[in-house]
Protein backbone atom coordinates (compact mmCIF):
# COMPACT_ATOMS: atom_id res chain seq x y z
CA UNK A 1 0.00 0.00 0.00
CA UNK A 2 1.37 3.34 -0.77
CA UNK A 3 -0.20 6.38 1.01
CA UNK A 4 -0.65 9.73 -0.90
CA UNK A 5 -1.93 12.78 -0.40
CA UNK A 6 -5.46 13.53 -2.27
CA UNK A 7 -4.58 15.05 -5.78
CA UNK A 8 -0.81 14.00 -5.55
CA UNK A 9 0.22 12.09 -8.81
CA UNK A 10 2.54 9.15 -8.10
CA UNK A 11 6.05 8.91 -10.46
CA UNK A 12 9.26 7.48 -9.69
CA UNK A 13 10.65 10.63 -8.97
CA UNK A 14 7.71 11.79 -6.13
CA UNK A 15 9.27 12.07 -2.72
CA UNK A 16 6.62 11.98 -0.09
CA UNK A 17 6.90 13.23 3.27
CA UNK A 18 4.41 14.13 6.15
CA UNK A 19 3.90 14.99 9.91
CA UNK A 20 1.86 12.15 12.09
CA UNK A 21 -0.21 12.69 15.23
CA UNK A 22 -3.27 12.92 16.98
CA UNK A 23 -4.86 15.93 17.06
CA UNK A 24 -3.24 17.01 13.64
CA UNK A 25 -5.37 19.64 11.95
CA UNK A 26 -3.46 22.81 13.77
CA UNK A 27 0.03 21.42 12.72
CA UNK A 28 2.15 24.44 10.94
CA UNK A 29 4.73 21.55 9.74
CA UNK A 30 3.21 20.77 6.40
CA UNK A 31 3.28 24.93 5.30
CA UNK A 32 7.21 25.04 6.74
CA UNK A 33 8.13 21.36 4.80
CA UNK A 34 6.11 22.91 1.75
CA UNK A 35 8.14 26.16 1.56
CA UNK A 36 11.52 24.58 2.18
CA UNK A 37 10.67 22.56 -0.73
CA UNK A 38 9.43 25.55 -2.80
CA UNK A 39 12.55 27.52 -2.10
CA UNK A 40 14.97 24.77 -2.71
CA UNK A 41 13.29 23.54 -6.05
CA UNK A 42 12.34 20.33 -4.86
CA UNK A 43 8.98 20.51 -7.10
CA UNK A 44 8.42 16.64 -6.92
CA UNK A 45 8.35 16.63 -3.44
CA UNK A 46 5.35 16.57 -1.42
CA UNK A 47 4.13 16.81 2.67
CA UNK A 48 0.69 16.11 4.13
CA UNK A 49 -0.56 15.24 7.55
CA UNK A 50 -1.98 12.31 8.72
CA UNK A 51 -4.07 11.85 12.35
CA UNK A 52 -2.46 8.99 14.09
CA UNK A 53 -2.62 7.65 17.08
CA UNK A 54 0.04 5.57 19.00
CA UNK A 55 -1.88 1.86 18.56
CA UNK A 56 -1.89 2.61 14.54
CA UNK A 57 1.65 3.75 13.96
CA UNK A 58 3.55 0.46 13.08
CA UNK A 59 0.56 -0.24 10.66
CA UNK A 60 0.74 3.25 8.77
CA UNK A 61 4.46 3.09 8.58
CA UNK A 62 4.50 -0.64 7.58
CA UNK A 63 2.00 0.58 4.68
CA UNK A 64 4.49 2.89 3.42
CA UNK A 65 5.80 2.76 -0.03
CA UNK A 66 9.39 3.61 -1.33
CA UNK A 67 8.48 7.46 -2.35
CA UNK A 68 8.38 7.87 1.31
CA UNK A 69 11.30 9.84 2.51
CA UNK A 70 10.39 11.01 5.83
CA UNK A 71 7.63 11.26 8.70
CA UNK A 72 7.50 13.89 11.33
CA UNK A 73 5.83 12.74 14.87
CA UNK A 74 4.01 14.97 17.42
CA UNK A 75 1.97 13.81 20.19
CA UNK A 76 1.64 11.26 21.23
CA UNK A 77 3.94 9.35 18.94
CA UNK A 78 7.39 10.18 20.07
CA UNK A 79 7.82 7.38 22.42
CA UNK A 80 5.78 4.74 20.16
CA UNK A 81 8.42 5.49 17.71
CA UNK A 82 10.72 3.41 19.27
CA UNK A 83 8.63 0.58 17.91
CA UNK A 84 9.15 1.08 14.46
CA UNK A 85 12.56 2.60 14.23
CA UNK A 86 14.91 0.30 12.59
CA UNK A 87 17.99 2.67 14.18
CA UNK A 88 17.68 5.08 16.35
CA UNK A 89 20.43 8.41 17.17
CA UNK A 90 22.31 7.91 20.47
CA UNK A 91 20.27 11.74 21.10
CA UNK A 92 17.06 9.99 20.88
CA UNK A 93 17.76 7.26 22.82
CA UNK A 94 19.01 9.60 25.81
CA UNK A 95 15.89 11.86 25.69
CA UNK A 96 13.16 8.82 25.27
CA UNK A 97 11.68 10.71 22.45
CA UNK A 98 11.50 10.58 18.79
CA UNK A 99 10.12 13.16 16.63
CA UNK A 100 11.73 12.34 12.88
CA UNK A 101 11.83 9.23 11.26
CA UNK A 102 13.95 9.23 7.88
CA UNK A 103 13.62 6.28 5.11
CA UNK A 104 17.31 5.00 4.33
CA UNK A 105 18.43 3.27 1.51
CA UNK A 106 17.82 0.22 2.65
CA UNK A 107 14.31 0.46 3.08
CA UNK A 108 15.02 0.84 7.07
CA UNK A 109 13.49 3.88 9.13
CA UNK A 110 16.02 5.97 11.23
CA UNK A 111 14.63 7.88 14.28
CA UNK A 112 15.96 10.92 15.19
CA UNK A 113 15.01 13.72 17.61
CA UNK A 114 15.46 17.71 16.11
CA UNK A 115 13.35 19.35 19.09
CA UNK A 116 16.50 19.72 20.73
CA UNK A 117 17.97 21.03 18.60
CA UNK A 118 14.72 23.65 17.71
CA UNK A 119 14.76 24.34 21.78
CA UNK A 120 18.82 25.26 21.81
CA UNK A 121 18.62 27.14 18.58
CA UNK A 122 15.12 29.20 19.62
CA UNK A 123 16.92 30.12 22.96
CA UNK A 124 20.13 31.17 21.48
CA UNK A 125 18.15 33.65 19.11
CA UNK A 126 16.53 35.09 22.38
CA UNK A 127 20.00 36.10 23.10
CA UNK A 128 20.20 32.86 25.91
CA UNK A 129 23.42 31.31 24.30
CA UNK A 130 23.77 30.72 28.44
CA UNK A 131 22.05 29.79 31.41
CA UNK A 132 23.19 28.17 34.57
CA UNK A 133 19.74 27.44 35.72
CA UNK A 134 15.80 26.89 34.55
CA UNK A 135 12.46 26.59 35.37
CA UNK A 136 10.50 23.77 33.12
CA UNK A 137 6.83 23.72 33.27
CA UNK A 138 5.75 20.00 33.10
CA UNK A 139 8.19 16.54 32.38
CA UNK A 140 6.64 14.71 29.69
CA UNK A 141 8.90 14.14 26.34
CA UNK A 142 8.92 17.23 25.35
CA UNK A 143 10.13 18.37 28.70
CA UNK A 144 13.11 15.66 28.38
CA UNK A 145 14.19 17.56 24.58
CA UNK A 146 14.27 20.75 26.73
CA UNK A 147 16.28 19.48 29.38
CA UNK A 148 19.18 17.92 27.00
CA UNK A 149 18.60 21.70 24.81
CA UNK A 150 19.18 23.50 27.89
CA UNK A 151 22.74 21.05 29.27
CA UNK A 152 24.00 21.88 26.15
CA UNK A 153 23.84 25.76 26.83
CA UNK A 154 25.80 25.06 30.07
CA UNK A 155 22.96 25.22 32.59
CA UNK A 156 23.77 23.24 35.97
CA UNK A 157 20.03 23.27 37.35
CA UNK A 158 16.71 22.54 36.40
CA UNK A 159 13.58 22.39 38.48
CA UNK A 160 10.47 21.30 37.39
CA UNK A 161 7.09 22.58 38.20
CA UNK A 162 4.05 19.91 37.38
CA UNK A 163 0.83 19.49 38.47
CA UNK A 164 1.16 16.25 39.98
CA UNK A 165 3.94 14.06 39.86
CA UNK A 166 7.29 14.38 37.85
CA UNK A 167 7.58 11.70 35.35
CA UNK A 168 10.69 9.63 36.48
CA UNK A 169 12.01 8.94 33.26
CA UNK A 170 12.61 13.06 32.72
CA UNK A 171 13.92 13.39 36.14
CA UNK A 172 16.67 10.37 35.72
CA UNK A 173 17.52 11.80 32.13
CA UNK A 174 18.48 15.10 33.62
CA UNK A 175 20.33 13.58 36.24
CA UNK A 176 22.46 11.60 33.35
CA UNK A 177 23.38 15.21 32.11
CA UNK A 178 24.87 16.24 35.14
CA UNK A 179 21.79 18.72 35.77
CA UNK A 180 20.99 19.36 39.77
CA UNK A 181 16.96 18.51 39.77
CA UNK A 182 14.11 19.64 41.72
CA UNK A 183 10.63 19.40 41.53
CA UNK A 184 8.18 21.58 42.71
CA UNK A 185 4.25 22.11 41.80
CA UNK A 186 2.77 24.63 39.55
CA UNK A 187 1.97 27.29 41.94
CA UNK A 188 5.50 27.41 43.24
CA UNK A 189 7.38 28.78 40.28
CA UNK A 190 6.87 32.78 41.15
CA UNK A 191 9.02 31.73 44.27
CA UNK A 192 11.73 30.55 41.76
CA UNK A 193 12.14 33.70 39.87
CA UNK A 194 14.96 35.50 42.28
CA UNK A 195 17.68 32.31 41.51
CA UNK A 196 16.17 31.73 37.44
CA UNK A 197 15.65 33.99 34.42
CA UNK A 198 14.75 31.03 32.27
CA UNK A 199 11.34 30.02 32.20
CA UNK A 200 10.68 26.82 29.56
CA UNK A 201 7.06 25.99 29.12
CA UNK A 202 6.12 22.56 27.15
CA UNK A 203 2.51 22.49 28.45
CA UNK A 204 -0.40 22.35 26.03
CA UNK A 205 -3.05 24.48 25.81
CA UNK A 206 -5.50 22.12 27.41
CA UNK A 207 -2.87 21.97 30.22
CA UNK A 208 -6.17 22.43 32.60
CA UNK A 209 -8.87 20.20 32.39
CA UNK A 210 -12.50 21.69 31.24
CA UNK A 211 -13.45 23.65 28.69
CA UNK A 212 -15.06 26.76 31.17
CA UNK A 213 -12.27 27.88 32.50
CA UNK A 214 -11.19 31.42 31.99
CA UNK A 215 -8.45 31.60 29.61
CA UNK A 216 -5.97 33.24 32.41
CA UNK A 217 -6.29 29.81 34.89
CA UNK A 218 -3.23 28.23 33.76
CA UNK A 219 -1.23 31.80 34.45
CA UNK A 220 -3.11 31.97 37.95
CA UNK A 221 -2.10 28.36 39.07
CA UNK A 222 1.78 29.45 37.79
CA UNK A 223 1.47 32.86 39.35
CA UNK A 224 -1.19 32.85 41.89
CA UNK A 225 0.63 36.22 43.76
CA UNK A 226 4.05 37.93 43.11
CA UNK A 227 6.82 38.60 42.19
CA UNK A 228 5.85 38.41 38.50
CA UNK A 229 8.23 37.70 35.92
CA UNK A 230 10.38 40.99 35.34
CA UNK A 231 13.19 40.76 33.06
CA UNK A 232 12.49 36.49 32.62
CA UNK A 233 12.56 34.61 29.54
CA UNK A 234 9.68 32.75 28.84
CA UNK A 235 10.06 29.68 25.76
CA UNK A 236 6.40 28.53 25.62
CA UNK A 237 6.54 25.44 23.14
CA UNK A 238 2.68 26.71 22.29
CA UNK A 239 2.52 28.34 18.93
CA UNK A 240 -1.18 28.37 18.67
CA UNK A 241 -3.60 31.33 20.42
CA UNK A 242 -0.16 33.17 20.62
CA UNK A 243 0.43 35.09 22.90
CA UNK A 244 -0.61 32.93 25.43
CA UNK A 245 -1.73 34.20 28.69
CA UNK A 246 1.55 32.83 30.11
CA UNK A 247 3.10 34.72 27.12
CA UNK A 248 0.75 37.76 27.98
CA UNK A 249 2.03 37.33 32.11
CA UNK A 250 5.67 37.51 31.07
CA UNK A 251 4.77 40.89 28.19
CA UNK A 252 3.14 42.85 30.80
CA UNK A 253 6.01 42.17 33.75
CA UNK A 254 8.29 43.69 31.37
CA UNK A 255 9.56 40.01 30.63
CA UNK A 256 10.40 38.32 27.48
CA UNK A 257 8.66 35.76 25.61
CA UNK A 258 9.20 33.31 22.64
CA UNK A 259 6.63 31.83 20.36
CA UNK A 260 6.98 27.70 19.75
CA UNK A 261 7.02 28.98 16.62
CA UNK A 262 10.92 29.38 16.89
CA UNK A 263 11.37 26.08 18.08
CA UNK A 264 9.07 24.13 15.38
CA UNK A 265 10.77 26.66 12.31
CA UNK A 266 14.20 25.35 13.58
CA UNK A 267 13.34 21.71 14.35
CA UNK A 268 11.46 21.45 10.92
CA UNK A 269 14.61 22.86 9.32
CA UNK A 270 16.90 20.09 10.72
CA UNK A 271 14.41 17.84 9.75
CA UNK A 272 14.56 18.87 6.30
CA UNK A 273 18.37 18.48 6.23
CA UNK A 274 17.92 15.31 7.43
CA UNK A 275 15.05 13.83 4.38
CA UNK A 276 16.63 15.84 1.29
CA UNK A 277 20.46 16.22 2.65
CA UNK A 278 19.80 20.42 1.75
CA UNK A 279 20.70 23.62 3.65
CA UNK A 280 17.40 24.12 4.83
CA UNK A 281 15.52 27.99 3.73
CA UNK A 282 14.78 29.25 7.53
CA UNK A 283 14.42 32.53 6.77
CA UNK A 284 11.66 31.17 4.34
CA UNK A 285 10.10 28.39 6.38
CA UNK A 286 9.59 31.05 9.57
CA UNK A 287 7.90 33.76 7.18
CA UNK A 288 5.53 31.20 5.61
CA UNK A 289 4.64 30.15 9.05
CA UNK A 290 4.08 33.88 10.97
CA UNK A 291 1.52 34.08 7.49
CA UNK A 292 -0.11 31.11 7.82
CA UNK A 293 -0.62 31.82 11.63
CA UNK A 294 -1.75 35.73 10.89
CA UNK A 295 -4.66 33.77 8.58
CA UNK A 296 -5.97 31.12 11.12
Amino acid sequence: MVLKEPGQVLTPTTRLAAVLGSPISHSLSPVLHLAAYRALGLSNWSYGAHEIKAPALRRFVAGLGPQWAGLSLTMPLKEAAFEVADEVSDLAREVGAINTLVRGPDGGWSGDNTDVYGVSQALREAGCAHTSSAVVLGSGATARSVVAALASLGCTKVTFAVRSEARQETLDQAGRAGLEVHVVRLCQVADLLADTRVVVSTLPMNALPGNTLPENALTDRVFPKGPRPTGHLLLDVVYTGWPTPLARTFHEAGGSAVSGLEMLVHQAAKQVHLMTGLCPPVDEMRAAGLAAMGSR
